[in-house]
């Protein structure tokens, strides 16, 4: 395996890795199980990451962040809004 060939599997898996649980947490409206930490620290991390591509305008790591940068973004929101077994809180 070549080396641009492992970047793009590796982007794509890190990518998507946030979606099923996103899409668990819009299904079932709730966050019970979801330590707050976990997604707002990957956020933190992610969102370095692409302001790093974007500083070296490296065009592979600036969209290999933009997916997971906005998943956890949102696992974040939803588990501050989901936190009493589905009630939203505002």
């Amino acid at each position: 395996m070549n080396p641009t060939t492992l970047g793009l599997v590796a982007g794509t898996l890190t990518s998507i890795a946030a979606i099923p649980q996103l899409v668990k947490t819009l299904r079932t409206r709730h966050a019970r199980d979801i330590s707050i930490w976990q997604p707002l620290l990957l956020a933190i991390g992610v969102a370095l990451w692409l302001i790093y591509g974007i500083l070296i305008h490296d065009t592979p790591l600036v969209l290999a962040n933009i997916i997971p940068l906005a998943c956890n973004v949102m696992l974040t929101i939803l588990k501050l809004r989901y936190r009493n077994d589905g009630v939203i809180q505002c």
